[in-house]
């Protein structure tokens, strides 16, 4: 059987490590979870939360699938925005995509990939959305301006969720962010879609 002892060893080697630098470390973490912000990215093993912020854990509340979708069949992805906005009392909703995509690959290369295309379908509409302005794109630039465009419509969809919607009546200090992180250099890049308010919401969708 393999039991993946050397994926044990590392975490011996890294629980260790924290506690001679920090004694109280996980005794103080165990304690409680008050993150200020919810992460909703990509399932990409290249993209990790915390470490591309530089945070500890506790620090960040993260949810991540394929090409970071938010759509309102997903109870999954819901319940996670309603457990982070009542619960955990986050101040910051972020959406952040990543240039390269394999996912918004897939959802423009005209294959049939099996289940994901469900999935993929969401991405599909984006891209229709959008159309005249990637069709004028080439094949990279293409696929690198949907993963932005992808992005800016994920949080329309998470502020037009009836739990981001019922926040800010209730006045919560609430923001939504939009991002997009580049695995060639590390960097994240603002993609102008910071938003407080149903008004500014609305807002940006008309634009």
């Amino acid at each position: 059987m393999k039991t993946l002892k050397f994926l044990f060893d590392r975490n011996q080697g890294w629980a260790d490590a924290i506690k001679k630098d920090n004694p109280h470390f996980f005794s103080q973490l165990s304690a409680q979870q008050t993150p200020d912000y919810l992460w909703i990215g990509c399932s990409d093993s290249r993209v990790p939360a915390n470490q591309i912020v530089d945070l500890p854990p506790g620090e960040v509340f993260v949810h991540r699938n394929i090409a970071n979708v938010v759509v309102h069949t997903d109870l999954n992805c819901l319940s996670v925005v309603q457990f982070a906005v009542e619960v955990l009392k986050v101040k910051h909703i972020i959406i952040c995509g990543h240039y390269g995509c394999g996912g918004i690959k897939a959802s423009l290369d005209q294959k049939a990939h099996g289940l994901i295309d469900n999935w993929l379908r969401h991405i599909q509409d984006v891209s229709r959305f959008h159309q005249k302005e990637l069709s004028l794109l080439n094949d990279e630039d293409r696929i690198n301006r949907l993963c932005e465009l992808n992005v800016i419509e994920q949080v329309k969809n998470v502020g037009n969720s009836s739990v981001v919607q019922n926040a800010w009546k209730r006045d919560a200090e609430l923001s939504l962010h939009g991002w997009i992180y580049s695995i060639e250099n590390g960097m994240l890049k603002d993609l102008d879609m910071c938003i407080e308010t149903a008004e500014a919401l609305d807002k940006k969708c008309r634009l």
